[in-house]
């Protein structure tokens, strides 16, 4: 193109790609979610930066993805119906007996858990609420077990290609099966953990010291099996049928059924239930997502990408590369950043990758605009009537950049030397 008719095809994707932000931080109805992925779909193809061949090359491989994240968004509020999270609550809460730092560890430890199953959303959607309310139960601080929930819901993301879409977006990248992804990530992980949990430790120190106020509650909710027992079933899925190049979303989908047909037959949701929670309209914004980054990396942002990566993968190398994948997340958001940074590390290998997905993970919780995870985060509370304080950005990056940075290079380092 000539320079002045590239500018503004340029000036036009980083149009459609902050509308597409907008949209994800303000977390309008589906239909506006819907109309600002296709009209962002359509500026970057009118202008020019992508072909509707190249187009439909950027969407095909991020399609099982997004099957399998609605997939997933379906087994996750079937368990939240059932009351699978509740129960769990309240066993922490319980075991806890009424001393907040107990408290804290059960939820983290749960988050934690949470995350690495049932992906990222579904700790900060599902589990905070029922952390805050344990909180509050034992009349102490709430700002503990929600701030650990949130940290967790990005740093606990690492161990599996299903606790987040950075990592399911990354295996086609990548020579691993999904127990191999798991054993080059577990060190990474512990180590992240290490960090996250004595810093939250040590940052809410004054809420956690001393003993809460049991209150009176109802006796704790039965956990159902079912629920469980498909959930385990659907990991082991994923670890048996990934040798066999069965995609995840093959076997979440079949969780989902089950899942949904054993909610029919409870009363527990119906078939619009499960509609509404596949969120469709998210699953059209990722895909839009992945059609304006794609025109968006044919032109300057693909160019000072390129340059800023380094070429090998020494140990300063892959810090960099972790490095330069949180800044990108914390500019354009972990999936926009994922979408632009993978094709360009592929060449560089497994650990240039595995680096990269450390700062797309726990480098995406260092801003309010890393992950979207974070947006969801500050808008349940805010809904459950949580206060300001808690909520502020202040308060945010007094955790984020305290705990985001050293996190990132533990993992890094973990990587590094196994």
């Amino acid at each position: 193109m000539p320079p002045l008719t590239t500018a503004v095809a340029d000036g036009t994707g980083v149009v459609a790609l902050a509308g597409l932000l907008v949209a994800a931080h303000r977390h309008p109805r589906a239909r506006v979610e819907a109309a600002a992925a296709l009209a962002a779909s359509a500026l970057v193809l009118v202008a020019g930066l992508i072909s509707p061949e190249e187009a439909w090359d950027a969407v095909r491989p991020l399609l099982p993805v997004v099957a399998f994240l609605v997939t997933i968004l379906v087994v996750a509020e079937v368990c939240a119906r059932a009351g699978v999270f509740t129960a769990a609550g309240h066993r922490v809460r319980r075991h806890s007996r009424g001393r907040p730092a107990a408290l804290f560890t059960g939820t983290f430890l749960l988050a934690a858990l949470v995350t690495t199953v049932l992906s990222l959303d579904a700790t900060v959607v599902l589990v905070t609420p029922v952390a805050v309310a344990a909180a509050v139960g034992l009349g102490t601080s709430p700002r503990p077990v929600a701030y650990g929930c949130l940290r967790m819901a990005n740093s606990a993301s690492l161990l599996l290609p299903v606790s987040n879409l950075t990592n399911l977006l990354a295996m086609p990248h990548l020579d691993l099966t999904f127990a191999g992804f798991a054993v080059r990530m577990a060190p990474a992980l512990a180590a992240v953990l290490v960090v996250e949990y004595v810093g939250l430790r040590l940052l809410f120190r004054r809420e956690l010291a001393g003993h809460g106020v049991e209150r009176r509650e109802p006796r704790s909710p039965r956990l159902e099996p079912v629920p469980v027992v498909v959930v385990a079933a659907m990991l082991l899925g994923f670890a048996v049928l990934s040798p066999l190049g069965v995609e995840p979303a093959w076997v979440s989908a079949a969780a989902a059924a089950v899942l949904v047909v054993w909610a029919r037959y409870r009363r527990l949701a119906s078939w619009q239930v499960a509609a509404r929670a596949a969120h469709p309209s998210f699953a059209l914004f990722v895909l839009a997502l992945g059609v304006v980054v794609a025109g968006l990396g044919q032109g300057f942002l693909g160019d000072v990408a390129a340059r800023l990566l380094p070429d090998g993968t020494s140990y300063v190398d892959l810090l960099a590369v972790a490095g330069i994948a949180t800044v990108g997340a914390a500019l354009l958001t972990n999936l926009s950043a994922t979408l632009l940074l993978l094709p360009l590390l592929a060449p560089l290998g497994t650990d240039a990758v595995l680096a990269a997905l450390v700062g797309l993970g726990v480098g995406s919780g260092i801003t309010w605009t890393g992950s979207l995870a974070n947006l969801l985060w500050r808008r349940t509370l805010v809904r459950y009537g949580e206060p300001g304080s808690m909520l502020g950005t202040v308060a945010f990056h007094r955790v984020s950049l305290a705990l985001t940075p050293l996190a990132v290079i533990a993992a890094v380092t973990a990587l590094a030397v196994t």
